[in-house]
């Protein structure tokens, strides 16, 4: 909770408990459908995920504020900044797609397993040898329909800015989907409020979870917590044909999403950044 002051008072456990509860009935009630969903290859399986984000966003305590238009005509590979797996919840709720990462989560204990229902794309980041593997795996899932969401950080921040994006997964920006180039939009996701007051540098770590933090009291904290606003800013979509090299394309990403969370953390707008004479970027596309 926060004072008028301005200042952190405990957190209430509880509410804590009262929110894990929910979350973790919600989740077991979801499993076996998603399960079913995923093994007949319903159409299901795509839109549950959407529905059990929302949920959960409600549950713990997030007001999810949402800028800019979505591209709704997919497959879509949407790129953004990543501070937390609270990103996730946030995310999966107004984007109905599959994450792409890191290997290592699919053996995180109960998290893992709702990554596989999400169907999400596990890669090797640091094996640069299976980069034409895993582009060839993102490009199957996107010839299939698949939108995918994409951190290309390659890790979490402090959720006070954004890291460079690193430009191997790019590579599958080049890929056509039936006669047109491959959509990209980037996207900010920034917490900004705790019960209404603007977090700051000292209240983002409630919600970036990076470094050394622990999972499990990082968790327990958030569930304690009041209301939280994340604002997610969708930026216009672009292909790889409006530039040079799909460096030239994770760098314009990177501007756009870095520029989308300045804005959230100072709260006022921020000048367009200006993009490369040889570059243009198009009218969004899909609604």
């Amino acid at each position: 909770m926060v004072t008028a002051e301005g200042g952190r008072a405990p957190g209430s456990p509880v509410i804590g408990g009262l929110r894990l509860a929910l979350y973790l009935a919600w989740t077991l009630l979801l499993i076996p459908v998603q399960t079913l969903a995923v093994a007949l290859k319903l159409p299901a399986r795509h839109r549950i995920p959407v529905f059990y984000h929302r949920i959960c966003a409600r549950i713990i305590g997030f007001d999810v504020v949402v800028r800019g238009e979505r591209v709704a005509q997919g497959p879509v590979l949407f790129v953004s900044n990543h501070s937390s797996y609270l990103d996730i919840t946030v995310l999966g709720s107004v984007i109905p797609g599959s994450f792409v990462a890191k290997s290592e989560v699919a053996g995180w204990p109960f998290f893992g397993t709702l990554a596989k229902l999400q169907q999400t794309v596990f890669v090797e980041r640091k094996a640069r040898a299976g980069v034409e593997r895993q582009r060839d795996e993102l490009g199957a899932r996107l010839d299939a329909g698949d939108s995918l969401i994409l951190f290309p950080e390659g890790t979490s921040s402090d959720g006070n800015r954004t890291l460079p994006f690193k430009t191997a997964l790019f590579a599958v920006a080049a890929r056509r989907i039936g006669d047109k180039p491959l959509t990209v939009q980037p996207v900010s996701i920034t917490p900004t409020r705790l019960d209404g007051i603007p977090m700051g540098i000292a209240f983002r770590p409630y919600y970036a979870w990076y470094g050394d933090m622990d999972l499990a009291p990082h968790l327990w904290t958030v569930f304690t917590l009041g209301r939280m606003t994340v604002e997610v800013e969708f930026h216009p979509p672009v292909t790889i044909e409006n530039f040079s090299s799909r460096k030239a394309l994770a760098d314009h990403c990177q501007r756009a999403v870095a520029g989308g969370v300045a804005k959230a953390v100072s709260g006022r707008e921020l000048a367009a950044f200006p993009l490369p004479s040889r570059e243009r970027v198009p009218a969004p596309a899909g609604g």
